[in-house]
């Protein structure tokens, strides 16, 4: 099956500008490509996901990845798909983000040498040392107002009311000056990106066009909505899903696509899995057996979670899983427990206070219960749990035998509202 053939089953194309054209240049050999991420953040989010599994696809079908860094149109903004102007970054606030980005993007790619190696630029090298007059006589003069207005990103900012900035129009000159210089000095013949990138992306191929320079192609992926319609990438609290264990963990990274709809699995399967098309349909037809299994959800989840963080890191995410749905921790790992403590409050306590014996309603007022009225009630109708296991005795102590690691016990009220306490 042809690498283009391939993307389109697993709906990971939404437009190419000559796809024929481009067809015929990867059956000829390796093809230099890039993708480009603005380093607005020190981490990529789920969205990125898509771009980076489509530069793993095409690298793995022997073309060679070129990452870029935007150091230069990072400091502007792209508009394209914005209803306002985003605020200008400082010079170190670049750097920390493309820093973070490019250690990112290196556990996903293989940038060793030889034909495919993938390779990191940053248009700052290229664009910082030329000048304002430079670069309207050698480059603006080849693209027309009218040609740049006619881009929906464009037109949708110039009808809006903050309307749109000299600086921020200047975007897609930038963007299409970057493909032509790394079309000249890496031979780089295509470019790919968000669907809501395809005007920037013919902006490169028209600039190449009429500077004389060979034929550029542009491809693009689909935003990632979900059956809805809605932009996929955030908790039900709105709090955005990042790849760094930072700033989401792998427990809550893990979560986040375990509670996908049963009708998104078939299709985000199909953009992240690596597993080929026929062993993904296996995958679906047992979901679709009972789904309240969540066969492909599970699936999903696994495979994002190692690709993201590491396989072992499924392992740990997984039996933290069980702990929050009641499962027994006997020979629980302190890791595993440490990776909850990112999603589920801590509290913590004395070793000696614990030695010498907590009731355990005094000790459910301090974590699950308003007071330690509403703790003695929770005891009675049957909810107290320490460790999963129920107490129903009002007089109990719970004390360091109770830790279920070296350092660590958990205590729960009811179904779901756990609380982790840590002896100090």
């Amino acid at each position: 099956m042809h690498i283009l053939d391939e993307l389109d089953a697993r709906g990971l194309i939404a437009d190419i500008t000559d796809r024929a054209g481009l067809a015929d240049l990867l059956s000829k050999g390796p093809v230099p490509f890039y993708v480009g991420y603005d380093p607005t953040s020190p981490s990529l989010h789920v969205g990125s996901l898509v771009p980076i599994i489509l530069q793993m696809r095409l690298q793995r079908a022997g073309h060679k990845p070129i990452v870029l860094v935007g150091g230069s149109t990072g400091m502007i903004g792209d508009p394209s798909g914005r209803s306002i102007e985003r605020n200008l970054q400082s010079d170190d606030e670049l750097n920390r983000n493309l820093a973070g980005i490019r250690a990112q993007l290196a556990r996903f790619l293989d940038f060793g040498p030889g034909p495919t190696g993938a390779i990191f630029v940053n248009n700052a090298d290229w664009t910082r040392g030329v000048g304002v007059l430079d670069f309207l006589r050698d480059i603006g003069k080849y693209l027309t107002i009218n040609y740049m207005m006619a881009k929906d990103s464009v037109r949708a900012r110039l009808e809006s009311e903050s309307g749109i900035s000299y600086t921020e129009f200047s975007y897609m000159l930038l963007q299409a000056f970057d493909f032509v210089h790394l079309a000249k000095v890496h031979g780089c013949r295509l470019q790919a990106g968000g669907s809501d990138q395809y005007g920037n992306i013919t902006a490169g191929c028209e600039l190449s066009r009429k500077m004389g320079g060979p034929q550029l192609y542009g491809l693009t992926v689909p935003l990632l909505l979900d059956s809805s319609g809605q932009k996929m990438g955030k908790t039900s609290t709105g709090e955005r899903v990042w790849l760094d264990a930072e700033r989401t963990s792998p427990y809550a990274f893990y979560q986040y696509w375990l509670n996908v709809s049963d009708e998104d699995v078939p299709k985000l399967l199909r953009i992240f899995s690596l597993r080929s098309l026929s062993e993904i349909d296996g995958v679906v037809r047992e979901h679709d057996k009972d789904r309240s299994q969540r066969v492909g959800q599970r699936e999903l989840a696994r495979e994002l979670t190692a690709l993201v963080h590491s396989p072992d890191e499924v392992a740990r995410v997984e039996e933290a899983s069980r702990v929050m749905f009641g499962g027994s921790l006997e020979g629980i790992q302190e890791g595993t427990l440490t990776l909850l403590a990112q999603v589920v409050p801590v509290v913590e306590v004395p070793r000696s206070e614990l030695a010498a014996g907590i009731g355990i309603v005094d000790l459910l007022s301090r974590t699950v219960a308003e007071s330690k009225s509403a703790a003695r009630r929770l005891v009675q109708q049957g909810g107290a749990y320490i460790n999963n296991v129920r107490i129903g005795d009002v007089e109990h102590k719970v004390t360091t035998e109770h830790l279920a690691t070296p350092t660590m016990l958990v205590v729960r009220g009811g179904r779901k509202d756990y609380r982790l306490v840590r002896v100090k």
